[in-house]
């Protein structure tokens, strides 16, 4: 089924862009007028990030959302048969930055937010860094579009550990020089997470890859993958420490939240909003449990 599954998808991603982004057209009109996939989701997120926003703007936000999401996994599939040269044609950033800091023995923890297209961001970073950078993904339960992910973001020699297996792999990743990258603005557990304001209400952040860091005296890099044109995108370095034993959890979760809010207010559009980042509420009994809710 694998082999089938990843002919068919070949043979459709040979295909030229302006084919692929039609179908994502029509995949985008039955999506949000047809079927309103998460649509109140969507809406209410918009208004807590930008109450200042009237409806018709977050409507316009809501949209091009809905085509930016829908062309991430159009131009995932196409990666599946795009050379080389157009794909640095179409990715381009500042990769000397991690290079200099890799240069100098340093690990790094790599930090980004679920903007588009973070697929393209794992090839990226794969093919520009001079180390193979180690991805954590969540498993898919379905075994033959687990295995085509799989293929498609080790394509430039990602290693890929599953959440479930990270834990029993840490002391064989941190035995050596090593890149992670992480997207760390899910919505993690909420009585064991660091609880601050994100865009003026308290959610939970997960501590993992800011406490990591700190333990294992890894470089902090955030990074943005900013949408230049449709199918065309610049990658963003901003280093923030090397020296994370110098910080709190907290404090490096405070500038974490505070880069998100930037490059999200930034490209409103290009953040994943149907997901439900504002699900819980604060409790004081999840400081029992160490959640901690911090000040601003």
């Amino acid at each position: 089924m694998y082999y089938i599954l990843y002919g068919f998808f070949y043979v459709v991603s040979l295909l030229p862009f302006s084919v692929l982004y039609g179908i994502s057209n029509s995949i985008y009109f039955f999506v949000y007028y047809v079927f309103g996939y998460r649509k109140k989701i969507v809406m209410d997120n918009l208004a807590i990030a930008f109450p200042e926003k009237n409806i018709d703007q977050r409507i316009a936000i809501a949209k091009q959302f809905y085509k930016n999401f829908i062309d991430t996994f159009i131009e995932m599939l196409k990666s599946l048969s795009m050379n080389d040269t157009e794909f640095d044609r179409r990715c381009t950033g500042n990769f000397e930055v991690i290079n200099e800091v890799i240069a100098r023995g340093k690990s790094i923890n790599l930090v980004g937010g679920h903007m588009f297209n973070w697929e393209y961001a794992n090839l990226v970073i794969s093919r520009q860094i001079n180390i193979a950078p180690i991805g954590v993904y969540g498993k898919v339960e379905n075994r033959v579009f687990e295995k085509l992910l799989l293929n498609l973001r080790s394509r430039y020699g990602t290693i890929l550990i599953a959440t479930g297996d990270f834990k029993a792999r840490i002391k064989e990743i941190t035995s050596q020089q090593y890149c992670m990258y992480l997207l760390a603005d899910q919505n993690p557990l909420p009585h064991n997470s660091i609880w601050i304001n994100f865009f003026g209400k308290p959610v939970p952040f997960i501590r993992g890859a800011h406490q990591s860091a700190i333990k294992y005296n890894s470089a902090v890099i955030f990074i943005n993958f900013k949408k230049i044109k449709r199918g065309y995108y610049s990658f963003e370095s901003e280093v923030v420490t090397e020296n994370p034993a110098e910080y709190t959890v907290p404090e490096l979760i405070k500038k974490y939240r505070n880069f998100l809010q930037k490059i999200i207010s930034n490209q409103p559009e290009n953040y994943l909003w149907s997901h439900r980042r504002w699900k819980y509420d604060f409790n004081e009994n999840f400081e029992k449990y160490s959640g901690e809710l911090i000040s601003e």
